[in-house]
């Protein structure tokens, strides 16, 4: 796009952003200096709003843009990220989202220290949060440089790097001012933009085909070179072992690593009860249902209306299949129409990567601030000085996603969010489920748990293909792989809990029978929850 039409798409997509910015400064004005309203939002959202929120926070760039990108390029198998994604939340409703609300009051430090040793049980379990919110923050960082070197009609390394600056600051200014109250609001008003959108794309994609999704994807399957082979399983992960061994992998992490994701465990805090907080999970099921049903006929829809050439020329990853698909469908580039829908997008997506960025920001700062300082500074340091550290942690985190976020902006985005999960799940599930349902669990077998998942899935993700001896490995030019799986989750997710089983059977600690008691009756009861 150019000329006017490029200034239209502009302008369009920059009033997401001054509108977040116009909530984040109403909320900071009005809200308290404590640790409950920075952390929590005062904890009175109801189950509706926060299950919109979860929602908005769950529906990251790589189900947007990543996850329709690799359907649009690899058909079949590109449903694995929507199956793991949706399936995943039946873990977090049965297993962990009421007893989280119950037995924690900020992060999941909360609710494994209950009956642990405190320091070290939070330093871990903080190190681990910080470490997935941080990966989770580079494929945000990807996503946002690949669209906005879009709108702008510039592919340069430059146009993305810039972009990722500025997201980066943006969420620092959110999370910094607003706390979870400002952060809600706008993954409340990014859920709305993102349903309504997706449900215009969708109708009009319809509308297109006149309603036959048959026809829809026999066309998808004629466009992208492949034939009937882009239905059926095995385009992608077919063929030698390593690659099923991957595609086994890569879905064990996307089931299990929700439930151990500190941004979507932090929101179940934001409830006045836990009730409340299995309301929020059902809602957000539903929102999450219906949006992934409706990606997939997008995913489909761009192969069959872009084709799979033209969005490799554009992003070579696929993310950019979306808004791609926005333009043809509003009238094509140079038209009125192809402009203002393709902004629209824009801005849902951009809105997308802002809100969820927002939380994961959140959740690592208060990771920071709330188990790795006050573990080490509690004598000296109250409520309002968590909040400070807090606020200051934002800033080193955003630094720190900005640098990896430039260093891996040509990754799709749903393999980058593929691997923060395998470390969620490999990481913290473990020591999770084991403290809420394992009597005899101890502070060693706790923190073997979390190391024990952390630094394994870390060392074969450095060993693996996604960062060298490939051509679209982070460092292409050198060849260190020793380990054949793009996901390390079929390895590190069983280390995690037999480090956590082994450390437990090894210690000489005697498990603390009252306090396990006291647990369990308030995981289950909700009896003396915060």
């Amino acid at each position: 796009m150019t000329g006017d039409h490029q200034t239209l798409a502009l302008l369009l997509f920059s009033g997401f952003v001054a509108v977040t910015l116009g909530i984040t400064t109403w909320v900071s004005r009005r809200r308290r200096g404590s640790a409950e309203e920075f952390y929590a939002g005062g904890r009175l959202f109801s189950p509706m709003e926060n299950g919109f929120a979860i929602a908005g926070d769950y529906l990251s760039a790589a189900s947007f843009l990543g996850v329709t990108g690799l359907i649009a390029l690899y058909g079949y198998d590109g449903l694995l990220y929507v199956v793991g994604f949706l399936v995943a939340w039946l873990v977090v409703l049965f297993l962990v989202a009421e007893l989280v609300r119950n037995c924690g009051r900020f992060t999941l430090a909360d609710v494994v220290a209950a009956r642990m040793s405190e320091r070290p049980v939070r330093i871990a379990a903080g190190t681990s949060s910080v470490t997935v919110s941080v990966l989770y923050l580079v494929a945000q960082m990807v996503g946002a440089g690949s669209l906005v070197s879009l709108l702008l009609g510039r592919t340069s390394g430059a146009a993305q790097a810039w972009t990722v600056v500025g997201v980066g600051a943006l969420m620092v200014i959110y999370v910094s001012l607003g706390g979870t109250r400002a952060t809600t609001w706008i993954q409340i008003v990014k859920a709305v933009l993102l349903l309504g959108g997706t449900i215009a794309l969708t109708v009009l994609l319809l509308l297109r085909f006149h309603g036959d999704a048959g026809r829809l994807l026999l066309t998808a399957a004629q466009r992208s070179g492949h034939g009937d082979a882009f239905l059926a399983p095995g385009l992608k992960y077919g063929g030698d072992w390593t690659a099923r061994l991957d595609f086994i992998s890569l879905g064990l992490a996307l089931v299990l690593g929700t439930a151990g994701l500190p941004h979507i465990l932090s929101r179940f805090y934001t409830v006045p009860t836990a009730r409340a907080a299995r309301r929020s999970a059902v809602w957000s099921i539903g929102l999450i249902g219906g949006f992934y049903l409706m990606t997939v006929l997008l995913g489909f829809g761009a192969a069959a209306v872009v084709g799979p050439g033209a969005l490799r020329r554009s992003n070579a990853a696929g993310n950019t299949a979306v808004p791609l698909l926005a333009l043809d469908l509003g009238g094509g580039a140079g038209s009125t129409g192809g402009t203002v829908l393709f902004a629209v997008v824009a801005a849902v997506a951009f809105a997308t990567i802002l809100a969820v960025v927002a939380g994961l920001t959140l959740a690592s700062s208060a990771s920071v601030a709330h188990d790795l300082y006050a573990s080490l500074r509690r004598p000296r340091g109250g409520a309002h000085g968590e909040v400070a550290v807090a606020r200051f942690a934002a800033v080193g985190i955003g630094a720190v996603a900005i640098a990896l976020g430039l260093l891996a902006r040509d990754l799709n985005v749903a393999y980058l969010v593929g691997l923060a999960f395998a470390v969620a799940a490999s990481a913290n599930l473990p020591v999770l489920l084991y403290s809420l349902f394992w009597r005899g669990f101890t502070t060693r077998g706790a923190v073997w748990a979390v190391y024990g998942g952390l630094v394994p899935a870390l060392g074969l993700v450095l060993l693996s293909p996604m960062v060298s001896g490939c051509p679209g490995s982070l460092f292409p030019g050198v060849d260190f792989q020793y380990f054949p799986l793009q996901n390390p989750g079929i390895v590190s997710i069983p280390l995690g809990f037999l480090a956590g089983w082994l450390g437990t059977v090894t210690s000489d600690e005697t498990p603390d029978e009252a306090k396990y008691a006291e647990t369990e009756v308030r995981s289950l009861t909700g009896a003396g929850a915060v």
